[in-house]
């Protein structure tokens, strides 16, 4: 479960920006969470909250914003969503690094990011 420690990292960013500035409580924090990374939602958001317990953050929720892949191939000029692999073991269609097009690889230029976007807080 990599999203444990992904969410440990975010935790500790919040409250070092809530030491710094002398913030009285943190109500929401909003990631941006890109489709190539593979993090399920729900788990970032359980991480979170038994996380933030007995710390200056809780009882904020984490909300996140889903960036979709996108991709380039350098081979045919394609840019644009990846191809996707749809798999009866699958839960949803997995998003692959093959381009839709002519099926060479392609470079991911949106979808891996994981960031902090806004964080709401009263002072």
């Amino acid at each position: 479960m990599h999203e444990l420690s992904i969410v440990s990292g975010i935790v500790e960013s919040v409250l070092d920006f809530v030491e710094a500035r002398e913030i009285k409580k943190v109500l929401g924090v909003r990631l941006a969470v890109g489709e190539l990374t593979h993090l399920e939602i729900e788990q970032l958001q359980f991480c979170y909250t038994a996380l933030v317990e007995q710390t200056a953050v809780q009882g904020s929720t984490l909300e996140v914003d889903v960036v979709p892949a996108r991709v380039s191939c350098p081979h045919c000029l394609y840019e644009g969503l990846p191809k996707y692999w749809e798999d009866a073991l699958s839960m949803a269609p997995v998003p692959t690094l093959q381009c839709p097009q002519c099926g060479k690889a392609t470079e991911a230029t949106q979808g891996h990011e994981c960031a902090i976007k806004t964080i709401k807080y009263v002072t």
